[in-house]
């Protein structure tokens, strides 16, 4: 019995020093990820962690007899099957775009930028009710497809008579991809005012949304775009900013976050190859045009479950257990590489607050209830965009205000065609400027 126990001591002895050695090459793979910035797929890191585990498995058996000195490498081939999937794709490597939509017809407009981006158009349902001024969508992301929630919404501006047009970042949806270093903050803004220039109907009324939101205020504050804008709707934005997207404040009442479902549908987080890729990305650790993924592929992995509890955090708490399918698993599309980067240049860009204050485009503010946003990215403009006329501030939606629960896509609607009709506002003005100090503190 005691010669038993000591075997028994010295098989787990042996079993923890092997599996340390598996964890160690496994560490020391990731690093050499993060080092190469995943060069050659992967298998620059996954070959140099091989022949450092085959050297120091050779080392350690250099004094066994020869049937013994292969069991040193037997933790080398655990290490290496085990990190040989991070360097195999499972997905296309080339771009796979959505399929068309039935319900709108999807068009391709090639911009003076260079951006070959997807249009759509829904006409206004009745002629006779249809406003002169053409509305143009920008969607929130960045670098995400429009979603099919929002495209209902759109068809619902259009039967109040609005002639409504949308279309999909570079890179989002069925546009075209840009090369990675191409994706700035200052990209959509140029992209923009080159889709007014095709549009070719003078000038536009602009609602944007959360990053599009973002988009929107720094083309109010560069001259050469706000000049082919009538009236602008910022909703819910983002940072405008480097010093803006620093800000560390409040947020809005408290959100769904943590408290939904977690969401359905198979993650590409599951799979070890984007696990390691979108996990180092989000850490910094590696570069939004690593070697390791390709942005196409990186795009036909990304699922809307891989979103997480981002979507959860875009409603209130009362709609935790109602929260509505966004989109659809064919129309989703997002560019978590592509995204990633221009978040980087909104951080790294300068301050347009004096270009801002410059501006004399009539402006609308909705801010939500339960906003996930800092209340200062978007008070910040409020404060400095003097042609903001009003402040809406909706109660009881989230983030994603139009969402098709209840009576909320009439409610939006109703504050976004009173402002573009310069009719009297159905919610109050506020918080105006001087309610702002008071607004930060009392929601939240």
């Amino acid at each position: 019995m005691p010669t038993l126990a000591i075997r028994l001591v010295r098989f787990t002895g042996r079993l923890l020093l092997a599996l340390a050695a598996v964890a160690m090459l496994v560490v020391v793979f990731l690093a050499l990820i993060a080092l190469t910035d995943g060069a050659g797929s992967g298998l620059a890191a996954w070959l140099t962690t091989l022949g450092v585990g085959a050297v120091l498995a050779t080392w350690r058996g250099r004094r066994r007899t020869w049937p013994a000195r292969l069991v040193p490498f037997l933790p080398v081939a655990v290490a290496a099957a085990l990190t040989a999937a991070v360097c195999i794709p499972t997905v296309p490597t080339a771009r796979r775009y959505p399929p068309v939509l039935p319900f709108v017809t999807t068009q391709h407009w090639s911009l003076t930028t260079g951006s070959r981006v997807a249009a759509y158009h829904y006409p206004p349902a009745h002629p006779s009710l249809r406003h002169p001024i053409p509305l143009v969508y920008l969607n929130g992301g960045p670098v995400r497809g429009i979603s099919v929630l929002d495209h209902r919404f759109l068809q619902l501006l259009a039967r109040q008579g609005y002639d409504v047009y949308a279309y999909e970042q570079a890179g989002g949806g069925r546009s075209d991809l840009l090369p990675i270093g191409q994706y700035t903050i200052s990209r959509p803004v140029s992209d923009l005012a080159a889709f007014i220039d095709h549009l070719n109907k003078g000038k536009v009324d602009i609602l944007g949304f959360s990053s599009g939101g973002a988009v929107l205020t720094r083309a109010l504050a560069d001259p050469r775009v706000a000049g082919r804008l009538h009236r602008a709707i910022i909703a819910e934005p983002g940072p405008m900013d480097g010093p803006t997207a620093h800000i560390t404040g409040h947020k809005g009442r408290k959100s769904a976050r943590g408290l939904a479902p977690a969401p359905t549908g198979p993650r590409s987080t599951h799979v070890p190859r984007y696990a390691v890729a979108f996990g180092l990305m989000r850490l910094g650790l590696l570069s939004p045009d690593t070697g390791l993924i390709g942005q196409a592929e990186g795009d036909n992995a990304f699922t809307a479950a891989d979103l997480g509890s981002d979507t959860a955090s875009a409603y209130c708490v009362r709609d935790a257990h109602r929260i509505p399918a966004e989109d659809t698993a064919q129309n989703f599309s997002f560019s978590p590489a592509a995204s990633l980067r221009i978040q980087q240049t909104v951080k790294d860009s300068p301050s347009i607050a004096s270009q801002l204050r410059q501006s004399r485009t009539p402006a609308m503010l909705m801010i939500a209830e339960c906003s996930s946003q800092i209340r200062q990215w978007e008070t910040t403009v409020l404060t400095n965009d003097p042609a903001i006329q009003r402040t809406q501030y909706m109660p009881g939606v989230g983030h994603h205000m139009w969402n098709g629960l209840d009576d909320n896509n009439d409610r939006a609607a109703a504050v976004i065609t009173a402002f573009l009709q310069d009719k009297p506002a159905p919610l109050p003005n506020y918080p105006t400027r001087d309610e702002i100090p008071t607004f930060l503190r009392d929601h939240k």
